[in-house]
């Protein structure tokens, strides 16, 4: 299977779902599951659906935090240097047409938030920008158009 990108950041926040998941919402949908039999007849039952039906949820998600932490590849942003915009760099770009600076860190598809200024790696700006310096030019393909911006600092923090 493919190797994930993530930050330690990142892997941490997926192992404390997964724990969360285990140890705190498999129980309680385990209870909620017995609650609802006790209730009788179950092709009636509405809270044994839903139970069953969040039971099928937290699973899944297990599975697939499982099959993620198995396969991550953990890079820590603070063991890298350079001018080159990379996974974990933190890049400020200037747009040219908006005369405007944006800072924004690329991580991992799991921990982008761009309330945060995360971004994933695999998004436009992020694809725009990875294998630029600082100094570059690029132009970002975004779905209200094209953005021309220009890198003005890689930093890996």
């Amino acid at each position: 299977m493919q190797k994930v990108p993530m930050t330690p950041g990142g892997h941490q926040k997926l192992k404390d779902e997964l724990d969360q998941l285990r140890k705190v919402e498999r129980p309680k949908v385990v209870k909620e599951i017995e609650v609802a039999r006790a209730h009788g007849d179950l092709s009636e039952n509405a809270e044994y659906d839903a139970a069953k039906d969040r039971q099928g949820f937290v699973e899944g998600r297990i599975r697939e935090l499982q099959g993620k932490l198995a396969n991550a590849e953990v890079i820590d942003p603070t063991t890298l240097s350079g001018d080159r915009v990379m996974f974990g760099a933190t890049v400020t770009i200037y747009d040219v047409e908006k005369d405007e600076e944006q800072t924004y860190q690329i991580v991992g598809d799991d921990e982008s938030n761009i309330k945060e200024n995360k971004i994933s790696f695999s998004s436009p700006i992020a694809r725009a920008l990875i294998g630029k310096s600082e100094g570059d030019e690029t132009v970002i393909k975004a779905p209200k158009g094209n953005r021309v911006v220009e890198i003005m600092e890689v930093q890996f923090r």
